[in-house]
């Protein structure tokens, strides 16, 4: 059984540290029934600095929630690795993404955004990541002071990734281990090009708890196909993940990265 999460903190949609913290963000009904209609939960949404962090670590702009896009009924399984429809346009054979660390992260946050970079690299996908001082598409930088996330990002626009992952340093520390915290990094820059949560229709198995299914999606949670219908325990998009722990690309992982990059 995982930890308890007070003691732990996990990343996702698991990350809450009370369960006032919703309440005190005083999210209107209507922007809770738009969250639903894009096709996201509306638990424990909390309102951050530029926008609504949803889900526990996707942060959706108010722009996001008032673009006015199709919607679609999407076949939604049990539990899949699910891509939004943003995804990172690749007009050549291949593109370079560069992204960047803030000074505002410790040193050791650097060689973390390596580790997920060559991590990506590995993969000889159509997509591939830079780290570079300047010139950047992803920004790394710590999360606003007070933060109840480990991180946060956000999904591709206009065929470009996400351009910021929030990381929460305060809560983290300065050397956290370079595979748990590229681990952490990893599955952010994969919600940047475009990945949903592989457990997004049951958290119970990654973050613990009851069953939670959402229901029928709309736009922004869309099954790859060649992925499993059953259970994918150690999947890098999992929602939640024990602290310390080092979750690599799996099998089925790989299968999504390649059909979409």
């Amino acid at each position: 059984m995982l930890p308890a999460l007070v003691a732990t903190m996990f990343f996702s949609s698991c990350e809450q540290k009370e369960e006032g913290a919703v309440a005190k963000n005083e999210v209107s009904e209507m922007t809770l029934s738009r969250i639903a209609q894009l096709g996201f939960s509306k638990n424990n949404v909390q309102k951050v600095d530029g926008g609504y962090l949803v889900e526990g670590d996707i942060l959706l702009s108010d722009k996001d929630l008032n673009t006015n896009t199709m919607v679609q009924a999407l076949r939604v399984g049990d539990v899949e690795q699910y891509r939004t429809t943003n995804l990172v346009s690749v007009p050549g054979t291949t593109r370079t993404i560069y992204v960047a660390v803030s000074t505002s992260l410790p040193s050791s946050y650097v060689t973390a955004v390596d580790e997920a970079v060559r991590r990506y690299n590995a993969e000889n996908l159509r997509l591939r990541f830079q780290r570079v001082s300047s010139g950047y598409n992803v920004l790394f930088t710590a999360a606003p002071a007070g933060s109840s996330y480990l991180a946060s990002a956000g999904f591709p626009s206009g065929g470009n990734p996400y351009n910021r992952v929030q990381v929460n340093s305060a809560y983290l520390g300065s050397n956290p281990g370079t595979n748990y915290l590229a681990t952490i990094l990893a599955h952010e820059l994969g919600h940047c090009i475009g990945f949903r949560h592989t457990d997004y229709m049951d958290r119970s198995y990654s973050c613990g708890g009851a069953y939670t299914n959402e229901g029928a999606s709309t736009v922004g949670a869309i099954h790859i196909p060649g992925t499993p219908t059953s259970q994918d325990p150690n999947s890098w998009m999992l929602a939640c993940i024990g602290s310390g722990m080092n979750r690599y690309f799996n099998a089925n992982d790989r299968t999504a990265l390649n059909y979409l990059y």
